[in-house]
């Protein structure tokens, strides 16, 4: 699976994130973010793939072993995700822990609990934002990532209530960094059509 593969894997699974990432200039950070979406994407088809809980576990935790590699540089050989992640993390020098609370939320849903909005929206958030040059002010997607947690979980309207708030964080997130958010305040139920739209003047104005 090449580059062009995991693009075309994201679009299928998320599309939402996918149509973010188009207004990435950077051809290099574009191809990044779209590895940590691809990696977000393997383990949310991992409950549609197995029919047993205790199978999903056991896949979440084979990913789980597999950060050991991505974060010494030495991924499994000849797997894309893995492969693409281990660059993308080498070359934004990205913190572990996100990842693995990442895993964890996704280990704990198996389990019926409920969906740990940091780990899920805000963790992979704040990262994206890292891989488009955010630096230290990557925290100001923080209230963003929860809003967008907030939509996809099917809770509108608590999620239109933190508009006010995420806009005023974000102010202080550098312009090249939005596309990492740019997505939050979409609604699931709209066509591609109304999301490009959105998505362009989110991007214009620099809010969500």
């Amino acid at each position: 699976m090449t580059s062009v593969d995991l693009d075309a894997q994201v679009r299928t699974a998320d599309l939402d994130r996918w149509l973010s990432s188009r207004f990435v200039d950077d051809v290099q950070r574009r191809a990044d973010l779209i590895a940590l979406y691809a990696f977000e994407a393997e383990l949310v088809a991992i409950p549609s793939r197995v029919t047993q809980p205790l199978l999903a576990e056991m896949r979440f935790t084979w990913w789980a072993e597999q950060m050991d590699g991505v974060f010494s540089n030495t991924p499994r050989v000849g797997h894309p995700v893995l492969e693409a992640m281990t660059a993308m993390v080498t070359r934004h020098q990205l913190d572990r822990a996100p990842f693995d609370a990442l895993i964890e939320a996704h280990i704990g849903r198996v389990h019926k609990e409920p969906h740990d909005l940091d780990a899920f929206f805000v963790g992979p958030m704040r990262i994206a934002a890292r891989i488009l040059g955010a630096g230290d002010k990557a925290q100001a997607v923080d209230e963003a990532g929860r809003l967008f947690g907030l939509m996809q979980t099917g809770r509108e309207p608590e999620a239109r209530a933190m508009r006010g708030a995420a806009n005023r964080s974000l102010k202080s997130l550098p312009a090249k960094a939005f596309p990492a958010v740019a997505h939050a305040s979409l609604s699931p139920a709209h066509p591609e059509s109304v999301k490009r739209l959105q998505l362009f003047w989110n991007t214009v104005r620099g809010r969500i």
